[in-house]
């Protein structure tokens, strides 16, 4: 994108205020407008012909572009390094099209098996329909990622850190295996943001981010986002205007306004989730904590060599049955009981009767969800008005 050259060498907050802004001035508005037009029109014959020829870029049908969406598609191109992104109307909007336009069919696809389970049930239930065959590793096995690649594989997705365990991938040396066999590497970095993993930087190929989290980071828009180089972005981006997932101009304002504090507000994610981290590993009403941040994280020394910081989420068993654990969340005061993350307001969920209720017991197990495992998404309050709301909640196990 065209201003992204403008911010090199910028910190995170100057990038996420100022990339993207002032190219399109359509008057003095310091704040770039929604552009609330399903269509454009065009002033003669000459300049539609301009247009379709490639000699001018502007903006012909809503379902093909929007300034305002190129503002915000500009600013992540320099908050995260890329060349290109595209918008989309949900973050699943932006996977989906992704392994429809990536994949051929009957071709071969490795994931990571702690995975977002949406992201899950489109690979088991609709690629199989056009014969993609998958094969599922488990997060940050790069001898198994190696063994697991075939002829036919095109893609390995992976999210970085993984939901709910935030599993790190090593994922300079994951790279590299997959360009040795010419596999590309997409990775969901909703957990991450690039103000702490830029994992284009790192070698993938793609990156994907559900924007209703931490970009828009107020619980109030869904969206998505891809970015990486401008030649593997294009046909994504061209097929997002035959199978029409795109993004309000208002949400994408929205978006533009909330990208713009992201910084300041990983800064207050981070310190958060890891005092939490901390004090909840030394709570005796607590059987295991998962943040990359603390020691006992299976991916502590990957993620302290790729990550400028942890994030908000904190993923934690507690001492107890399942309605041991309700109880617990039932006494939370300030975390909201509710899915997603990422907004300045702390969320905190069961994953066993929220996001797996449909699964039997025995088939959660299967997937690594205990009845006592909670996921806290930590928001910008103060940490001590925080661990005290956790402490309290935790004498009602």
């Amino acid at each position: 994108m065209g201003d992204r050259d403008q911010g090199k060498g910028r910190g995170d907050s100057t990038r996420a205020v100022h990339g993207g802004e002032r190219e399109e001035p359509a008057s003095d508005a310091l704040s770039t407008p929604i552009y609330q037009t399903s269509t454009y029109w065009f002033p003669d014959s000459e300049t539609l012909k301009a247009y379709q020829e490639g000699r001018l870029r502007r903006d012909e049908y809503g379902r093909y572009g929007n300034p305002t969406w190129r503002a915000v598609e500009r600013k992540v191109c320099e908050l995260e390094g890329a060349e290109e992104a595209v918008l989309f109307a949900s973050g699943m909007c932006a996977a989906t099209t992704l392994f429809l336009e990536l994949l051929p069919a009957r071709s071969h696809l490795i994931v990571t098996s702690d995975c977002y389970r949406r992201t899950r049930q489109f690979i088991e239930q609709y690629l199989t329909k056009l014969g993609v065959e998958t094969t599922v590793i488990e997060p940050a096995d790069n001898k198994r990622f190696a063994e697991a690649i075939r002829d036919d594989t095109r893609l390995f997705f992976t999210e970085s850190p993984t939901n709910p365990y935030l599993r790190v991938t090593d994922l300079p040396e994951t790279a590299r295996i997959a360009r040795e066999h010419g596999v590309g590497v997409v990775v969901d970095s909703t957990f991450a943001t690039p103000v702490n993993h830029r994992a284009l930087d790192d070698g993938a190929d793609l990156v994907i981010h559900s924007a209703t989290k931490y970009l828009g980071g107020h619980n109030d828009l869904l969206a998505g986002v891809v970015c990486g180089r401008a030649e593997r972005v294009a046909p994504i981006r061209r097929a997002v205007g035959v199978l029409g997932g795109v993004l309000d101009a208002h949400a994408a304002w929205l978006l533009l306004r909330g990208l713009k504090t992201l910084s300041l507000r990983m800064q207050r994610h981070n310190e958060n989730g890891l005092r939490v981290a901390r004090w909840l590993e030394a709570h005796p009403a607590v059987r295991r904590v998962w943040y990359p941040g603390l020691e006992s994280h299976p991916d502590h020394g990957v993620a302290l060599r790729l990550m400028r910081g942890f994030g908000g989420v904190v993923t934690f068993e507690v001492e107890a049955d399942l309605d041991g654990c309700a109880r617990f969340v039932d006494a939370c005061r300030l975390p909201y009981l509710a899915p997603s993350l990422g907004g300045v307001e702390s969320l905190i969920e069961m994953p066993a009767i929220m996001s797996f209720w449909d699964r039997t017991p025995e088939e959660r197990r299967e997937l690594g969800i205990t009845d006592s495992l909670v996921r806290l998404s930590c928001g910008i309050e103060d940490a001590d008005d925080l661990i005290a709301d956790l402490e309290q909640a935790l004498a009602a196990v």
